[in-house]
């Protein structure tokens, strides 16, 4: 019996080996290798399956001899495929894929994560031996977009992931950032169109294998430099031509570039590396801007197909310096001009030759460059860690931009010297405008240093007429030059945003006043919600920075009125750009997120809201505590809030049973609050001076002096407020010996309150005492009565209003008609109702004199 089967399985093996005979050798040869192993692991299983088989009983031998006899008809009839290892693995991949497309339908993150470990298991071993298979490249390039759709639904949805899910995406977080990595190029061209790149792989499948001959490196001449031996080395293409690049072929690579950029399928950093060739062997002027020009804006495009939002620091530090040298030859060369109204060269063949004195213009932009440079640092600088060294390495090249944007001016003031040009004059303004965007929030120390190192690589012969490089090198002067350039030359918003910088500048600088009087004369402040979400953004930090700058002043009214616009608001970190508070039942798209993360200021540039948050609570403290002390005896004044958010904490604080050491800043505001009250100004100064937040502050230790000074004022004016009512008379010495002032300083603050009627006496300059007028402050009672009376009248009013809707202006709306009375016709009541129709014939005709009821009539007697 063994023999028998032993007989068909050598039967089936050379059916299947004389198939595999219409491969080709090495085809044949390459499936039998991959497949030596699978066949060894079948006849292990078949000879152990034929042992089974003997020992069975005699019955079952003859049935299934009968069974595989019928069976064998059949099988001779089916074709075998040969699979190779390749197929299998592929079969493999695309079940993992699909069990990864079912995981998502249904949100599975766990399942994703499982499987996704499994794919990179299996691609390990496909990589290895061929290229990356496009399925996988879709299927990785799809979950990270999944993943960060529903990391930004999760955001502002409020049905959350379960636990085992969420942990599920927290780890495809990790695995898939680490992932796509090593992947970037395929994942970009996949995303650029998909189709096509999907197609491409069905063709390479259907058409027949043929062997590419991969570009090899020859020895040719005229192409690049060698170290070695002074030779030269090329690329060779698919038809074994050397690709020379040489003076002749620039304008023709850079037509062929040009109008490849924006369609399926470019590979730009093949552009690049192209034209960094073209620049090398480039020799006229001409030849070297035309190439910087396509070079730096092939640049600019890499960041548009890829993942990230910003350029990368050796991209952005190649264009810099190759806009550097642009602007070095064109300062060399004076009769080629970069303007935007330019015509383009059609001839390819032959480049132009300008005649001597002759300008020749070049389309191109050297405003736009500079400006998009300057954007692409901003948006690098958003998303690097602020708390690392990598910030700190990429806030230095600011120096470099600084010193191009310098250059780029003096060159855009040249062109406007050339009367044939006609230049704008909106390209000077926003070379200014962004000169005084990098000047105006800085201090004037490090102003300085950047104009000196500025001037420095800037050519000797060059000269600025705005700002000449001789001129006044007083970091004031600059910033005010600057700014007054841009009120006379320029309207809307880069003259509001000149206004807003130069009053920044005044602020940071202590000059209150005169940053005061220009926001005032200005009237931005009634226009700002017409203009764009930047400019309003430079608004609020302006304002506060204000604010800020009068609180040093020892303005402290002027300073929380000024700060009650933003702090009161509670959106401090989304009015100054400076974070995004999400809220948890907001109705903010991801569109309208990415949008307002991209408006984020770098973290250089940030106010301190804690800080921010400090001078506001200290300034509201001060105001408010007296003014809680006064509304003890004036109910008037108790209508009067200063700050609803500092009454708001205050509230929240003494509902509090047990209050504990202070912890942050709000704490200690608060205590400091309730000892002011209570008469302990010294405690209040002491808890108001340990905030540690005050460091930050240039002069700190005059600060703190300051705040001291004025906590013993607002606590003699609370104390005034507090017990006047139990004095008749009180001495000024005493006063000044409790609250640790001069007793001259006493008699002023206690003649203010006087000259305001905050306080009902009189000074007393002879004997050096306060007489309290009595009769003057209301009683407990008196003042419930006053209460009540306003209320009546305010209901009185308010029945008046709704008696003239009702009636709408009729003049006999409440008389009986016949003099019947209301309910006069039944019976028994008609002589009450009769009495009601006396009553209501009894008023005077045409008059609405509503008194107000039994209510009105108390009030009247």
């Amino acid at each position: 019996m063994s023999r028998f089967f032993a007989g068909g399985d050598s039967s089936s093996e050379s059916s299947s080996s004389d198939e595999e005979d219409l491969y080709s050798d090495p085809e044949a040869q390459k499936v039998d290798e991959e497949s030596e192993e699978d066949s060894d692991e079948e006849e292990e299983v078949e000879e152990s399956s034929s042992d089974e088989e003997d020992g069975k009983g005699g019955v079952s031998k003859f049935l299934k001899q009968n069974q595989e006899s019928s069976e064998e008809s059949e099988d001779e009839d089916r074709v075998t495929v040969v699979k190779s290892a390749k197929d299998k693995r592929l079969e493999e991949l695309e079940g993992v894929v699909k069990l990864i497309d079912n995981a998502r339908r249904i949100n599975d993150w766990s399942t994703i994560s499982t499987e996704f470990d499994k794919l990179n298991r299996q691609i390990v071993k496909m990589v290895a031996q061929e290229k990356v298979p496009k399925i996988y490249v879709k299927t990785i390039a799809e979950l990270e977009d999944f993943m960060n759709d529903t990391i930004a639904t999760q955001k502002v949805s409020t049905k959350k992931l379960n636990a085992t899910n969420a942990r599920g995406l927290n780890a495809m977080k990790q695995k898939i950032k680490r992932n796509n990595r090593e992947y970037t190029t395929e994942i970009e061209k996949y995303r650029l169109d998909k189709e096509d790149y999907m197609m491409s792989e069905e063709e390479e499948e259907v058409q027949p294998a043929e062997k590419v001959k991969k570009p090899k490196a020859v020895y040719t001449d005229g192409v690049d430099a060698a170290d070695d031996g002074g030779g030269e080395w090329g690329i060779v293409g698919q038809d074994g031509k050397a690709l020379q690049y040489t003076a002749e072929s620039i304008l023709k690579n850079l037509r062929s570039i040009v109008e490849s950029r924006g369609k399926k399928n470019t590979d730009r950093a093949e552009q690049i590396r192209i034209m960094e060739r073209l620049l090398a062997v480039a020799t006229t002027p001409y030849q070297n801007i035309r190439v910087l020009l396509t070079l730096i804006s092939t640049r600019f495009d890499l960041t548009t197909s890829s993942s990230t939002n910003y350029m990368s620091q050796e991209q952005w530090k190649s264009a810099e310096h190759e806009f550097g040298a642009l602007l070095g030859i064109l300062e060399d060369n004076r009769n080629l001009v970069v303007v935007e109204n330019a015509e383009e060269w059609e001839d390819v063949e032959k480049p132009p030759q300008p005649a001597a004195g002759e300008l020749f213009k070049i389309p191109g932009s050297i405003v736009s460059i500079a400006e998009r440079l300057d954007d692409e640092l901003t948006r690098s600088l958003q998303h690097v860690d602020p708390h690392t060294a990598e910030y700190i390495e990429r806030l230095s090249d600011e120096q470099a931009l600084y010193n191009n944007i310098l250059r780029a001016l003096l060159y855009v003031e040249n062109l406007q010297t050339i009367e044939k040009l006609d230049t704008p004059q909106d390209a000077a303004n926003r070379m200014v405008m962004r000169r005084l965007e990098h000047v105006y929030f800085k201090p004037s120390q490090i102003v300085s240093i950047l104009e000196e190192t500025a001037w420095k690589a800037v050519p000797a012969e060059l000269d600025s007429k705005i700002t000449p490089r001789n001129g006044p090198q007083d970091v004031a002067t600059l910033v005010q030059v600057l700014s007054t350039y841009l009120f006379k030359n320029s309207v809307d918003i880069i003259r509001a945003r000149a206004y807003l910088c130069q009053v920044y500048y005044f602020a940071l600088h202590d000059q209150y006043y005169r940053a005061r009087d220009m926001l005032l004369m200005s009237h931005l402040q009634e226009t700002i919600a017409n203009f764009n979400i930047s400019t309003q953004i430079l608004f609020n930090r302006t304002l506060v920075q204000v604010g800020l700058c009068a609180f040093r002043a020892s303005l402290v009214y002027e300073a929380q009125n000024t700060l009650q616009e933003i702090c009161g608001s509670g959106r401090q970190k989304e009015l100054l750009a400076q974070g995004v508070q999400l809220q948890r039942y907001s109705l903010v798209t991801p569109e309208q997120e990415k949008l307002e993360r991209q408006r984020q200021l770098p973290f250089h540039m940030h106010i301190n809201l804690d800080l921010l948050e400090c001078v506001y609570l200290t300034c509201s403290m001060l105001l408010e505590v007296p003014l809680l002390a006064q509304t003890g005896s004036s109910p008037e004044i108790k209508k009067r809030v200063i700050s609803k958010t500092y009454r708001r904490l205050l509230e929240f604080h003494e509902r509090q049973i047990f209050t504990g050491p202070p912890e942050n800043t709000r704490d200690h505001v608060m205590q400091a609050s309730r000892a002011l009250a209570a008469g302990e100004w010294k405690k209040a100064a002491d808890l108001i001076c340990s905030i540690k937040v005050w460091e930050l502050m240039a002069n700190s230790e005059q600060i703190k002096k300051m705040l001291s000074e004025q906590i013993q004022e607002e606590g003699l004016r609370t104390y005034l407020f507090t017990y006047a009512p139990f004095y008749d008379t009180l001495s000024v010495n005493t006063l000044a010996s409790m609250f640790d002032l001069t007793e001259r300083k006493v008699a002023a603050v206690v003649s203010k309150m006087i000259s305001h009627e905050e306080l009902a006496a009189a000074l007393d300059q002879v004997n050096s005492a306060i007489i309290f007028r009595k009769g003057v402050e209301l009683s407990r009672l008196q003042s419930l009565a006053l209460t009540l009376s306003d209320k009546a009248s305010g209901l009185i009013e308010s029945n008046e209003r709704v008696l003239e809707q009702r009636t709408q202006g009729t003049a006999n709306a409440f008389e009986r008609q016949g003099g019947q009375g209301g309910r006069g016709g039944r019976g028994g009541r008609g002589g009450r109702g009769g009495q009601r129709g006396d009553r209501g014939g009894s008023r005077t005709r045409g008059g609405q004199q509503f008194g107000g009821g039994a209510l009105g009539g108390a009030i009247k007697v």
